[in-house]
């Protein structure tokens, strides 16, 4: 039995696809003003993607100001919202491991709780919310 693979270059192709599919550098310049997120996703992709699945339905209660959005039909997205609701970003998460998504929610700053109906302190309910660099410490307030 003989099995056929493709050329190399196609080979080296899509393993660079791949690792860009599943790596998501923020932009903080873009992300300014991040506020919250949504992730969108419809139940028939989910029963194929058990990674975005797992994340989807064990991990999003933990986090605060992240929710999930069922729309039919929509590939799994994390929606990143500014202050105001506009859409900051788009993230598609098809491709990543829970971990990975995981590991990007809590680089965008947002906060896990220990359990999902733990209050969320209070330097936290902003969170993913960043002071601007040049806002001047107002802990006098």
């Amino acid at each position: 039995m003989r099995i056929l693979l493709p050329p190399p270059p196609l080979l080296l192709l899509l393993a660079a696809l791949a690792a860009a599919a599943t790596t998501f550098r923020p932009d903080w310049n873009r992300l300014h003003g991040l506020a919250r997120a949504r992730v969108e996703t419809c139940g028939g992709q989910l029963n194929r993607l058990k990674e975005v699945k797992a994340f989807v339905t064990q991990d999003i209660p933990f986090y605060h100001n992240l929710v999930m959005k069922h729309l039919p039909g929509a590939d799994p997205e994390l929606v990143l919202l500014g202050h105001r609701s506009e859409e900051l970003e788009r993230i598609p998460l098809s491709e990543m491991t829970r971990e990975e998504i995981n590991a990007l929610v809590q680089e965008l700053g947002f906060y896990r709780k220990a359990a999902p109906d733990e209050p969320v302190p209070l330097e936290y309910l902003r969170a993913p919310a960043r002071p601007a660099e040049d806002a001047p410490d107002r802990a006098d307030l």
